[in-house]
């Protein structure tokens, strides 16, 4: 039997909800924590009865004092539309809760995997972007909260690891979808499926030639187990991604040839410090890792808009009210 003890920050978010079913499946001890701020116990529902599954509400940047083996730090609003709601907090997720994961990690002798993010490179001088280079960021803008603090989470693993001999992994995600996406988290890849299956609009920001890569959430968290079960000399950072690279209006007609939207294509203006390019280099993690994406994106975005088309039907259900004073059953929207 595995007594392996993971901690997951971050466990009822997208992502973080994917990492706690693989662990499961494998027979791991999994520790969900989550402040509910983008998380949904509607993405963890399934595995609440699992013994081997425990749900933490917590915030990291308060302390926290349990005993495990191997942490995920996950916990972070990813979406601009999340962090940019509470700007500080965003930069205190990164910053403070970086530095009471590697406490724990310190405390616990635990390995501990930061999940950072491609942000960190910016908008990129470098085509495609790889581990080596340092980034186009700007350090005060509307992104720089999450930007910045994930600059600055890296720093710390770098520093507990050379001053502490913390055992630290760090991951840097490009765009990944797939189920439990939140429906509204102003994403490309959700806002495009759930505008086609409702037959409305599909905002295009800019002239929809900036590009991006799309990675499926199976393959990326296949990436977080292998890189977590590396020696501890391999400490990363590794871009986990995948590298076809396609630009936004291209990724918008691939959703409406999938979903048979009659929706139009609209153009607004592009958000501030929008990254123009982003394509992972991913030679280190094939070497290190033996890793590479395996779902085209064609059939991770069928399966991601079975996943929100489902979502859509239930919300239009009518939903069974029974009320106490009386025998009557009557209906009501959702």
């Amino acid at each position: 039997m595995d007594t392996t003890r993971i901690l997951v920050t971050g466990g009822a978010g997208f992502l973080g909800s994917h990492l706690c079913e693989r662990l499961l499946n494998e027979g791991k001890e999994v520790i969900c924590l989550d402040n509910f701020f983008t998380g949904s116990k509607k993405n963890i529902i399934h595995m609440m009865d699992n013994p081997m599954f425990t749900l933490l509400e917590h915030d990291i940047t308060n302390p926290l004092f349990i005993q495990v083996d191997q942490i995920y730090n996950l916990a972070c609003p990813a979406s601009p539309k999340h962090y940019q709601y509470d700007p500080v907090h965003t930069t205190k997720t990164s910053v403070m809760g970086m530095i009471n994961m590697l406490g724990l990690a310190k405390r616990c002798d635990a390995k501990i995997m930061h999940a950072s993010t491609s942000e960190v490179y910016g908008d990129p001088e470098v085509h495609p972007q790889r581990e080596s280079y340092w980034g186009h960021v700007n350090p005060t803008g509307i992104r720089s909260c999450y930007d910045e603090g994930k600059r600055c989470a890296e720093t710390l693993c770098f520093d507990y690891n050379r001053r502490h001999g913390a055992k630290v992994k760090v991951v840097r995600i490009f765009n990944t979808y797939g189920p439990r996406m939140h429906p509204d988290d102003g994403r490309v890849v959700s806002n495009f499926i759930v505008q086609a299956l409702q037959n409305e609009p599909i905002t295009l920001y800019g002239d929809g030639l900036q590009t991006r890569s799309f990675c499926y959430v199976d393959d990326l968290i296949e990436g977080f187990v292998r890189m977590m079960a590396t020696p501890d000399e391999i400490i990363g950072p590794v871009n986990l991604g995948n590298p076809d690279e396609f630009t936004i209006k291209e990724l918008a007609q691939q959703v409406l040839k999938i979903t048979g939207s009659k929706s139009t294509l609209v153009q607004e203006l592009l958000p501030a410090d929008d990254p123009k390019q982003r394509q992972p280099d991913i030679t280190l993690a094939k070497k290190l890792l033996d890793w590479a994406p395996k779902v085209p994106l064609a059939d991770g975005l069928a399966r991601t808009i079975g996943h929100f088309d489902e979502l859509l039907m239930q919300k239009q259900k009518p939903a069974l009210k029974v009320y106490p004073d009386q025998a009557s059953v009557q209906t009501q929207a959702v």
